[in-house]
């Protein structure tokens, strides 16, 4: 399973480009999309799930032309928007029942197995006589997840999955995607949270402006931060200038001040230290010391 590609372009009504000339290869596993607010990733997750036409270029999916074979690529799809909606007149189990059926499972019997099954996997079964409208954040994103899952999709997408979820939430669910991705299917998380795919994704790209910046592993994007993130102990006035020249990444209130993270290529006499970048450190490197330029060539 695989899914192509090339050349892809979306322009709006207005004139805004929101896709340039897309390129890209999605394999088996886990694989996530990062950018910022506005990058374009919710305008390649509505093409991929056959919500948006491009305004050129071509998707190919398992070998199968996403223009020219929409029906059957809407069969292998599963999908999460992040404007996740239910009826709130339906208990748990009634609204999954019902995605089920939109999904083509007719036999009554079957989509009562697959909708306990789902509703065991996610953690709702306890919940299946709830209003799905009483059920907390974190619940109703697992019924989304349950929903673009019940009929054993080949291709999960998954748009901005954990916002306005607390922690314990939000590595519920990263893990559930997890465990998912052990099967024989491709999931697209889409997210401009890198918490999200640090510990999950084995192949990411990052998005901004409408263009691909960077494709490829995660440990790629780390080592280019590598020399370039620094941990600083600095006095409450030299907080104040380091959080005005440099981006800092997390601060640590000490007895003597405070303890920062930042990333820039040099510290200027202040004291620190170098450190092991992570993804959210090279995330932000990349950001502030690739992206600008290139996006303006």
């Amino acid at each position: 399973m695989e899914i192509k590609i090339e050349n892809l372009n979306k322009i709006y009504p207005n004139g805004n480009w929101a896709l340039k000339d897309i390129n890209l290869d999605i394999p088996n596993g886990m694989f996530g999309l990062l950018g910022p607010n506005g990058a374009g990733k919710s305008s390649l997750m509505r093409i991929l799930v056959t919500l948006m036409k491009p305004s050129s270029g071509k998707v190919t999916i398992d070998g199968l032309d996403l223009m020219k074979n929409r029906r059957e690529v809407r069969a292998m799809l599963g999908y999460l928007p992040q404007d996740f909606r239910f009826f709130a007149k339906l208990k748990t189990w009634e609204f999954l029942d019902y995605t089920a059926r939109l999904a083509g499972m007719k036999n009554k019997a079957k989509r009562n197995d697959a909708v306990d099954r789902m509703l065991e996997e996610v953690g709702l079964f306890e919940a299946r006589d709830r209003n799905a409208n009483r059920l907390s954040g974190g619940m109703k994103r697992r019924l989304g997840i349950a929903q673009a899952l019940i009929n054993d999709p080949k291709i999960i997408v998954v748009d901005e999955p954990t916002t306005g979820l607390d922690p314990e939430e939000r590595i519920r669910f990263r893990n559930l995607l997890s465990h998912i991705s052990t099967r024989d299917v491709i999931i697209i998380l889409s997210t401009h949270i890198v918490g999200d795919i640090s510990s999950t994704c084995d192949n990411i790209a990052l998005l901004n402006k409408g263009k691909l910046a960077y494709s490829g592993s995660p440990e790629g994007l780390v080592k280019q931060a590598e020399g370039h993130v620094w941990l600083i102990e600095a006095t409450e006035k030299e907080y104040l200038e380091i959080n005005d020249k440099y981006p800092v990444i997390s601060t640590i209130p000490t007895d003597h001040g405070w303890e920062l993270q930042v990333v820039t290529d040099s510290i200027n006499g202040y004291y620190g230290r170098q450190i092991e970048p992570n993804l959210e450190h090279a995330y932000v490197y990349f950001m502030e010391k690739n992206l600008n330029q290139w996006s303006q060539a």
